[in-house]
């Protein structure tokens, strides 16, 4: 048996995300591989044979790559799968996108979100927002799953794996990449920052006023709540929740967040939670391990000047 990891980078270095996943691979026991595909892939492709654990990188470079379109990711991995048994990639909007294209082609269950695994085919991922979690078995002969990479240790550095060269198969006609906007920043990432500042709509068009001082003194990420974003006070790629990004960092601290059953289940593996909300039955109270009823107007600029 042998394990196949679609790995996620940012044209400059592997993301986090692609660790955990090697962590949660480990569960097989078994050779690990890691397919790297972009254009440029030098020193992603260094970093990626660095990794403990890692047996051997498959490099992809081309041009139609750098862009790559789940089209093209999927008929990559079409063309590598029958030497694998089990293919995985964290469950990002990258490879929700892609995995199920090659689980239908293959004619094998995509296996989705998953946050343990039992080798050699048994798993469990979170259903309805993360209030039940369900077991699941796989007869197929390949698994290809998603893996919630806040459930698993991010894997460290080890011996160099192999590095070998694999042929991009020839692009897809039906679509083709246009454009791509990027918001700069120089905060963490959110999914692997240690520490995470979500705001809530009551922020209204204060959000950024009252967050950004705060983010700044602790070096956090900032996150909203889908309200915030829907309301149009933050931005959409830094919605947490089960319909945005999934995160789990050292601290979270939740400023006029309610606590909805769907933002829970983006955060509640937070190590430590901390909690301002002027309504003191907000369901946020209920997960956090430290709560404060305030103004959240007056709370934060006061811890922020606290910090100082």
């Amino acid at each position: 048996m042998t394990v196949l990891i679609l790995a996620e980078h940012d044209g400059k270095q592997i993301k986090k995300a692609t660790r955990q996943a090697v962590t949660a691979a480990a569960a097989w026991n078994a050779p690990i591989h890691l397919v790297v595909l972009g254009h440029g892939l030098d020193a992603v492709t260094a970093e990626a044979a660095s990794i403990a654990g890692v047996s051997e990188v498959i490099r992809v470079d081309a041009p139609a790559l750098a862009h790559a379109l789940a089209e093209d990711v999927a008929a990559l991995l079409l063309d590598l799968a029958p030497k694998y048994q089990v293919i995985l990639a964290p469950h990002s909007a990258a490879a929700k996108n892609a995995l199920p294209r090659v689980a239908a082609l293959l004619d094998v269950a995509m296996i989705s979100d998953v946050i343990s695994i039992s080798a050699p085919a048994t798993y469990i991922r979170p259903t309805y927002a993360g209030s039940v979690l369900t077991t699941v078995e796989s007869s197929d002969g390949v698994q290809v799953l998603t893996v919630r990479a806040t459930s698993f240790d991010a894997a460290g550095n080890g011996p160099a794996a192999n590095i070998v060269d694999h042929a991009a198969p020839a692009a897809q006609t039906q679509a083709r990449f246009v454009s791509a906007t990027h918001t700069v920043s120089d905060r963490p990432e959110l999914t692997s920052a240690r520490v995470v500042i979500t705001g809530g709509r009551p922020l209204e068009t204060r959000f950024d006023a009252i967050l950004n001082p705060l983010a700044a003194k602790l070096g956090a990420a900032i996150g909203a709540t889908r309200a915030a974003v829907d309301a149009g006070y933050a931005p959409n790629e830094i919605q947490v929740g089960q319909t945005g990004t999934v995160v789990a960092p050292e601290l979270y601290i939740a400023a006029g967040v309610s606590g909805a059953a769907q933002h829970l289940a983006g955060m509640k593996d937070s190590k430590v939670i901390v909690a301002i909300n002027l309504d003191p039955d907000a369901a946020i109270f209920q997960v956090a391990d430290f709560g404060l009823v305030a103004d959240l107007f007056e709370a934060v600029p006061a811890l922020t000047a606290a910090l100082a």
